[in-house]
């Protein structure tokens, strides 16, 4: 069987199981079998592959019929040209999380720009660090700095550790297994916050897509009744981990933007902007700590 003529055939086998844009599923997953970039398979479009090579894909096609995520089946997605391993412990970076990344990249490389010589490290926080895509993006952008990641699952912070230590140039991350703040030494002070919490109400998580909510898993998507509260945790507890110029950026989920930025006033939090990602979704909130004065970021 050839190339062609076994896309054709993939193609077929995931539209009727309702897969989206199942020809491009079945091109990434022949490219990966093979070890070729995607668009190469069109310059072999009449290669005739061999028994274990077709084996090999047709098990993962059969996987992917059945939902299983692309980036499982991989074994990794790129984020910000970032090579990110995914598992069931970890949720798949998606491309909206990249416009958090990159607008905390702008805001780290500003705090460092302006930090008086001789005041100390500038310290970020990735607060539920999942997969760690955000700390690793942060840190290969302004290795300088200094990077915590903190997860409450276990499994999330050893496949956070991989990634950090896989990347070409990898930059000391500290990683801190709890709940929450108190898995951090007292008195630790950072000058950014970032974090993509859960933010999916809990009744919503049941209707999202199988690749979903059969595969990632659910402490990374269950934001509580509305989706709200990690947002009502962040507002009440971050501040004191920063010091008065110090500042937050989280991912909103849709729709959220005016809760979100509500309950961050409510705590007295200076609310700078709430910025769109790239399908012109409200995405992210930046705030500074309460009492921080005036500020354009």
């Amino acid at each position: 069987m050839t190339i062609l003529e076994t896309i054709r055939r993939g193609t077929d086998y995931l539209a009727e199981r309702g897969v989206e844009s199942p020809r491009l599923q079945v091109e990434l997953l022949l490219a990966h079998v093979l070890k070729l970039p995607r668009l190469k398979l069109y310059l072999q479009f009449d290669r005739v592959l061999t028994v274990a090579e077709i084996d090999i894909l047709r098990d993962l096609v059969r996987r992917r019929g059945q939902r299983e995520p692309l980036q499982h089946l991989t074994g990794s997605v790129s984020f910000l040209g970032h090579e990110i391993r995914v598992s069931k412990d970890v949720l798949v970076p998606r491309p909206e999380t990249e416009a958090l990344a990159q607008l905390a990249q702008s805001r780290l490389k500003a705090i460092l720009r302006d930090r008086p010589p001789g005041s100390g490290p500038v310290r970020c926080l990735d607060f539920g660090t999942g997969s760690g895509c955000l700390i690793i993006a942060l840190a290969a952008a302004c290795p300088e700095a200094e990077f915590h990641a903190l997860d409450r699952s276990p499994a999330a912070l050893d496949v956070a550790r991989g990634n950090a230590a896989a990347q070409p140039q990898p930059t000391a991350i500290h990683f801190h297994l709890g709940d929450g703040f108190s898995a951090l030494v007292p008195g630790l002070q950072f000058d950014l916050i970032v974090s993509n919490p859960p933010y999916i109400p809990t009744a919503e998580v049941e209707t999202l897509d199988p690749e979903v909510k059969d595969h990632d898993p659910r402490m990374a998507l269950d934001g509580g009744a509305d989706g709200l509260d990690f947002y009502r945790r962040l507002a009440a507890e971050s501040a004191a981990w920063l010091p008065p110029s110090g500042w937050m950026l989280v991912e909103l989920g849709d729709g959220q933007a005016a809760d979100a930025t509500r309950l961050f006033a409510e705590r007295q939090w200076q609310i700078e902007s709430v910025e769109k990602d790239l399908s012109d979704g409200e995405r992210v909130l930046i705030v500074r700590r309460p009492g921080s004065g005036t500020a354009s970021i």
